[in-house]
């Protein structure tokens, strides 16, 4: 089978997503695929294509490892000789129109918004991952909450905040501040008072026109993937320091991670069923992965859904499948057969 490994792009997340496409590209190989690893937006500047699938060239050995602070976007920009007039990069549809299915490694706004989602469709090509509608409805926070609030899916009480309109809101102290399109806990905040406040707005801001501002929970941190509309082995998440923020996500050693959850089998079960619900109000195809926190009562809250969950050596997704008897690289064949499932 030729599979098209799409990573980077020019999202907050890049460097996390071209870790997970390295990963999956290295996997689809082991399997005995023909593949392809493609920075999104910067391409490959070639004019001999037609066969790159045959290929023994290791395109993969282009893509930078991750690094401990934000990428530098503009700098990524500055390489496309065109002017980056477009999201995809040279050559890069091209490609994918050859493959057999593009395996979506991308992570943040422009991966799981839903719009390259919607423009493989518009040109029939087949790729990994749930559809442009869920995407777009899982990436938007605040439309996401107001599909929790209507059908009964326990959420953390929230408002949301838009670059300069009045910055004021009724959640009180402690506070959770975070963009309202994101992921990979970039740019969010824990707020005590009125100055951490206003000085996490004005950092969030640097991310996005809208902001959500919820209530903070103090509990445990869990993680549930559904496939298919069927929930996993839960993840409890313990970061050493502080908050499950981008350092603690992706710096090997920064989290303890727990799979299963010593959660009780009573909790476990809830905590799967809300996973599903969730699934089905997003309109989740295919697989997603859910967080929640469970606070010292015992209540449960979904903060939101991932609709392309790291594929890195720390993401929980892996850990997840692993617990339920799936290793990496058949996790990697079950999201491919999963895209030839309508």
């Amino acid at each position: 089978m030729k599979v098209a490994v799409l990573a980077g792009g020019i999202s907050t997340e890049r460097d996390v997503s071209l870790i997970s496409g390295k990963m999956i590209y290295q996997a689809v190989k082991r399997l005995g695929h023909q593949a392809v690893l493609l920075d999104v937006y910067l391409g490959i500047e070639r004019d001999d294509i037609e066969h790159i699938f045959e290929s023994d060239e290791d395109f993969s050995r282009n893509i930078a490892d991750i690094r401990e602070i934000d990428p530098d976007i503009s700098a990524v920009k500055a390489q496309r000789k065109d002017g980056g007039r477009s999201y995809f990069g040279p050559n890069v549809l091209k490609i994918c129109e050859m493959a057999d299915v593009v395996f979506l490694g991308l992570h943040g706004e422009d991966g799981e918004n839903g719009k390259v989602q919607a423009a493989f469709d518009l040109l029939g090509i087949r790729y990994t991952g749930t559809d442009y509608v869920s995407s777009a409805l899982s990436m938007d926070k605040s439309l996401a909450k107001e599909l929790f609030y209507q059908n009964g899916i326990p959420t953390p009480a929230g408002t949301v905040v838009k670059k300069g309109q009045d910055k004021k809101t009724d959640v009180p102290f402690p506070c959770v501040v975070k963009v309202c399109s994101g992921g990979s806990s970039i740019g969010v905040s824990i707020v005590h008072s009125e100055g951490e406040y206003e000085a996490a707005l004005e950092e969030v801001f640097k991310f996005g026109d809208e902001v959500i501002v919820e209530q903070f929970i103090k509990g445990r941190e869990l993680t549930c993937c559904v496939m298919q509309g069927k929930a996993l082995p839960i993840v409890e998440i313990m970061p050493k320091a502080g908050f499950y923020d981008y350092k603690n996500k992706y710096q090997a050693g920064s989290t303890v991670e727990i799979c299963p959850a010593p959660i009780g089998e009573g909790t476990t079960k809830k905590v799967q069923k809300i996973a599903e619900d969730v699934f089905r109000v997003l309109r989740l195809k295919k697989y997603a992965r859910m967080d929640f926190m469970l606070d010292e009562k015992g209540n449960i809250y979904c903060l939101e859904a991932n609709t392309l969950p790291g594929m890195t050596p720390t993401s929980l997704i892996p850990q997840e499948a692993a617990a339920a008897g799936i290793g990496y690289d058949e996790l990697c064949q079950k999201i491919i057969d999963m895209a030839f499932e309508d």
